[in-house]
């Protein structure tokens, strides 16, 4: 069963920072793309960054030089490293395997607030 599994949100003050994971099982991970997600209160879900099975990454520009993605794939898991948070980064983040038909995780809320 292809399963993904979100971990690592909570609260933060602005200027923070935050590591987020994601772990999957159930499918061959290390020949994907991998990309986080997020929908903020109220928002659509957007990409926030992606890496490529050799370690390519990009990023949107809001988070470019704050956001660093990463991959394991010897342990199945992809990371989002988050530092300065402002307060619209609050959002359920979520991480995507670019197969085309693995569904979404839970994700995993972050709360940016004084």
């Amino acid at each position: 069963q292809v399963q993904l599994v979100e971990s690592g949100g909570g609260l933060v003050q602005p200027g923070e920072s935050l590591t987020l994971s994601c772990a999957a099982s159930g499918i061959p991970f290390s020949r994907y793309a991998l990309s986080w997600y997020r929908q903020p209160p109220g928002k659509e879900r957007e990409p926030v960054a992606s890496i490529s099975p050799g370690g390519a990454t990009i990023y949107v520009d809001s988070v470019k030089g704050r956001f660093t993605i990463s991959r394991d794939n010897v342990k199945n898991t992809t990371s989002l490293q988050m530092n300065s948070l402002k307060p619209e980064d609050t959002a359920v983040y979520y991480c995507r395997v670019l197969d085309g038909t693995t569904p979404w995780g839970q994700g995993t809320q972050v709360t940016v607030s004084s």
